[in-house]
C-alpha cells in the first residue's frame, strides 16, 4: 500500500464526510427531513467533494479524461450510496441505533473497504 496516497485519501474522505454530515444533519435537524432522504442528499454532496479532491489532490489524475473518470466515479458512487443508505437504514431501523452513529459506522466501513480500493484501482488508476 502506498501510505502517503492512502493518508491523502483518508484526509479527502474526512473532508467529504464533513460535507456529507453537515448536509445530512442540517436536513434532519433544521429542515426536519426524513433521515434516509437526508442521508442520500448528504452522500451526493460528499460524493461531489470527494471526486474533486480525488482527481486534483489524492491521485493527481488531471491528465486523464474527466468524462471517463466521472463515469467510473458515478458507478462507484452509486454503489457507495446504496451501501451507505442500506447500512444506515439497517442500523437505524433494525438495530435501533441513532442515525448519526449508524452513519459514522457505515461511512467508515464503506469508505475503507469499498470507496478507496475502487477509486485507486478503477476510477483514478495510474496510466
Amino acid at each position: 500500500m502506498y501510505y502517503p496516497r492512502f493518508i491523502k485519501a483518508q484526509a479527502a474522505s474526512l473532508a467529504s464526510t464533513v460535507v456529507d454530515f453537515v448536509v445530512t444533519i442540517g436536513c434532519v435537524e433544521v429542515l426536519h427531513s426524513w433521515y434516509l432522504a437526508a442521508t442520500i442528499l448528504g452522500n451526493i454532496a460528499g460524493g461531489i467533494t470527494n471526486f474533486c479532491l480525488g482527481r486534483y489532490f489524492v491521485f493527481e489524475a488531471t491528465q486523464q479524461n474527466v468524462r471517463t473518470q466521472s463515469g467510473r466515479y458515478l458507478g462507484v458512487w452509486l454503489g457507495s450510496l446504496l451501501l451507505n443508505a442500506t447500512g444506515v437504514y439497517f442500523c437505524t431501523q433494525v438495530l435501533h441505533t441513532n442515525y448519526v452513529v449508524s452513519k459514522v459506522v457505515v461511512s467508515f466501513l464503506v469508505g475503507i473497504g469499498f470507496n478507496y480500493l475502487l477509486q485507486r484501482h478503477f476510477v483514478f488508476p495510474k496510466s
